[in-house]
C-alpha cells in the first residue's frame, strides 16, 4: 500500500516536472548529510578531541588516516548491496547507521574507540552515503546526467559552508561529545523522512525513462554495462582510477593543509580561512557549467580539464602572499572542487553503464578514498622535514598533468555500454 501511494505521488509530480529532479534534490541532501563523515567537519573537532583524550595532533591524524584507509576496503561490499537492494533501501540503512555512528564517536573513551569511530563515519558518510546518492542520480539521468550530477554536488558545497561552523557552534555551546549526538540526530531528521516517503530507485518501474525520454515502457531498452570482472579487464577502469586517485587525494591535501600553507607564507589565519568562502562561491557558480560541459563535450576532455585545473590550484597555493592572491587561489580551488564533485558520480555510469553500477562504483570509490587518506601525507612530510612544502607541492602538481594526457589519449567506453556514442 505504501509503495503504491509513493508511486501515485511520483507520477502526479511527474505530470508537472520530471521526477528525476526531485531525486537530484534528495541526492544533494544526501551529500550535505554526509558532512559528519567529511574532512571539513573533522577539522574543527580534532583539537578538542585531542585535548580531551590526551592525544597529540599527529596521533589524531594517524587515527583518521588508518580509519579512512580501512573503511575504503568496505566500499565494494556496499556497492554490491546498492546493486542488490537499490539506492532507497541502501540509503535508509546507511543513514540510520550513520546517526548511530555519530553518537558512538561522541562517546569515544580511548584511542581504539576513536579509530573505530573515525572508520564508521568515513565508511558511512564520506563513502557509502555519497555512493548511494550518486547511484540514485545515475539511474534517473543519462543525456542530462552531467548537469544533474552538478546540481547534486551543490549539497557537498553547502556542507563545506555549514558543517564546520555548525560543529564549532555546538562545541562552544555543549562540548564536542554532545555535538556529535546533535549531528547524528540532525542526519536522521534531514534524510529519513524523504527516503521513506518520496524516493524511487529507477524510473523504469514507474513506466518512465531516464531524462523523461518519451519512450513507452514496453519499448524501453534493457540496462547495459559490464559486470565488475569485465570492468576490471578493461584499461579505462584503471585510467579512471588513476585520475580519481589524484583528484581525490590532492583535493584532500589542499583542504587539509591549505590554511597552514597560506599562514606560512605570511597571511593571518582569518584571511587564510576566507579562501574557503571564495571556494564555496566559485563551486556554486561553476558546478552547473561543468555539468553542462559533461553533457555536451567528450568526457575525456572535460576530465582532463579538471585535472589541469587541479595542477593550477596546487601551484597557485604556493604563491599566495596577500588577499588578492588568496582570492585567485580560492577561485581555482573552487573550480577544482566543482570538477571533482561533478565528475564523482558521472564517470562510472558514463564509461561502464548502469547494469552493475554499484559494484563498479564501489570498487572505484575504494581507490578514491585511499587517495584521500594518503594525499595529505607527502605535504605533511615536507612540513616536518624542511618546514616548507613548496617543492613537494610542485612535484605533486605533475601527477594531474600526466593523468590528463593519458585520459585524452586512451580513455574509451566499455563496449557493452550503449547510449553514450554522442560523447565519444
Amino acid at each position: 500500500m505504501a509503495a503504491s501511494a509513493r508511486a501515485r505521488f511520483a507520477l502526479s509530480v511527474n505530470d508537472r516536472v520530471f521526477y528525476g529532479w526531485p531525486m537530484v534534490a534528495v541526492a544533494a541532501l544526501g551529500l550535505f548529510a554526509s558532512g559528519p563523515g567529511q574532512s571539513h567537519t573533522f577539522s574543527v573537532f580534532n583539537g578538542p578531541i585531542g585535548a580531551d583524550l590526551g592525544l597529540s595532533a599527529t596521533s589524531v591524524a594517524l587515527a583518521y588516516g588508518l580509519a579512512t584507509t580501512g573503511a575504503a576496503f568496505l566500499l565494494p561490499v556496499m556497492g554490491r548491496q546498492v546493486d542488490r537492494y537499490g539506492p532507497r533501501i541502501s540509503l535508509i540503512a546507511i543513514v540510520t547507521l550513520l546517526g548511530f555512528a555519530c553518537m558512538f564517536f561522541g562517546a569515544a573513551a580511548n584511542y581504539l574507540w576513536l579509530v573505530v569511530g573515525f572508520g564508521l563515519l568515513r565508511f558511512l558518510g564520506q563513502g557509502s552515503l555519497m555512493l548511494g546518492s550518486a547511484n540514485l542520480v545515475a539511474q534517473w539521468f543519462s543525456k542530462k546526467r552531467g548537469f544533474a550530477m552538478s546540481l547534486m554536488a551543490m549539497g557537498f558545497g553547502l556542507s563545506i559552508a555549514v558543517h564546520p561552523k555548525l560543529g564549532q557552534f555546538l562545541i562552544d555551546a555543549y562540548g564536542w561529545r554532545t555535538a556529535w549526538v546533535a549531528l547524528g540526530l540532525m542526519t536522521w531528521a534531514i534524510m529519513l523522512p524523504v527516503l521513506f516517503l518520496v524516493v524511487h530507485d529507477k524510473p523504469e518501474p514507474l513506466g518512465l525513462r531516464p531524462d523523461n525520454d518519451p519512450v513507452e515502457a514496453a519499448e524501453a531498452p534493457a540496462l547495459t554495462g559490464p559486470d565488475l570482472s569485465e570492468a576490471l579487464r578493461h584499461p579505462s577502469f584503471y585510467l579512471i582510477c588513476a585520475a580519481w586517485f589524484g583528484l581525490s587525494g590532492l583535493v584532500t591535501a589542499l583542504h587539509y593543509h591549505g590554511v597552514n600553507i597560506m599562514i606560512l607564507q605570511g597571511l593571518d589565519a582569518g584571511t587564510a580561512t576566507n579562501a574557503f568562502v571564495v571556494t564555496f562561491l566559485t563551486m556554486v557558480v561553476m558546478m552547473p557549467l561543468v555539468g553542462r560541459a559533461l553533457d555536451r563535450f567528450r568526457t575525456r576532455y572535460v576530465l582532463a580539464a579538471g585535472l589541469f585545473v587541479q595542477t593550477l590550484a596546487l601551484v597557485a597555493v604556493t604563491f599566495v602572499s596577500d588577499t588578492a592572491t588568496m582570492v585567485i587561489y580560492g577561485m581555482l580551488f573552487g573550480l577544482n572542487n566543482a570538477f571533482t564533485m561533478t565528475l564523482f558520480g558521472y564517470v562510472w555510469p558514463r564509461y561502464f553503464g548502469r547494469l552493475h553500477l554499484g559494484k563498479i562504483q564501489g570498487t572505484g570509490q575504494l581507490v578514491a578514498v585511499i587517495g584521500a587518506s594518503v594525499g595529505p601525507i607527502p605535504v605533511s612530510y615536507a612540513f616536518d622535514a624542511t618546514g616548507d612544502p613548496t617543492t613537494m607541492i610542485w612535484v605533486l602538481a605533475i601527477y594531474p598533468i600526466v593523468a590528463a594526457a593519458a585520459c585524452v589519449a586512451l580513455l574509451q567506453t566499455h563496449p557493452k555500454v550503449t547510449g553514450t556514442e554522442h560523447l565519444e
